[in-house]
């Protein structure tokens, strides 16, 4: 893959965020935080898993920020708190994708394995990794959607995206009180 197509990844990752974010501010707490049954027990635990391996993904590219040393942690037990949280990651996220080229793309980057084992990977390979990861349990979680609404949530296809679909101002969902 092209350094371009990294950054219409990172961009898409950010508007397909917003869409299922907007989703979710609109359901009630309750709803939100129902155990459905999936992996991460609620649509709340799964957006949390999200962020938190984000997270952890970025720190073993930049060798910055922090995580839980647990998978099933909840970084964040306030609703608007843990979408300022995503705002930020996928900011975060874009920043470092628009710092590779393509040489940097093919090159080697090492990290440690939460249990602490070195690796080493293409950079590409790690970036297509966090991406396809975030896309799965990004189902997972578009998938609560349906079953707590009994409705077809807002599409998230990336062929939406590259069509201009639009994705709502989170900043401004919470700032109106959509939590």
């Amino acid at each position: 893959m092209t350094i371009s197509q990294f950054r219409q990844l990172a961009a898409y990752n950010r508007w397909a965020n917003a869409r299922l974010y907007a989703a979710a501010l609109d359901l009630s707490d309750q709803a939100y935080r129902l155990h459905i049954g999936v992996v991460f027990g609620s649509l709340h635990g799964t957006l949390n898993y999200l962020l938190l391996t984000d997270r952890l993904w970025l720190k073993r590219l930049t060798g910055e920020g922090n995580h839980p040393n647990r998978l099933d942690a909840i970084l964040y037990e306030d609703r608007a708190e843990l979408t300022w949280a995503r705002i930020d990651e996928d900011n975060r996220l874009m920043a470092v994708v628009d710092q590779y080229d393509e040489v940097t793309l093919a090159s080697l980057h090492g990290y440690k394995t939460s249990s602490g084992m070195p690796q080493s990977q293409v950079l590409a390979d790690i970036l297509l990794h966090l991406f396809n990861h975030q896309t799965h349990h990004r189902g997972q979680a578009h998938a609560c959607l349906s079953i707590l609404t009994g409705g077809e949530p807002p599409s998230l296809d990336l062929l939406a995206f590259q069509r201009g679909g639009t994705a709502p101002d989170l900043k401004t969902l919470i700032r109106h009180g959509r939590v």
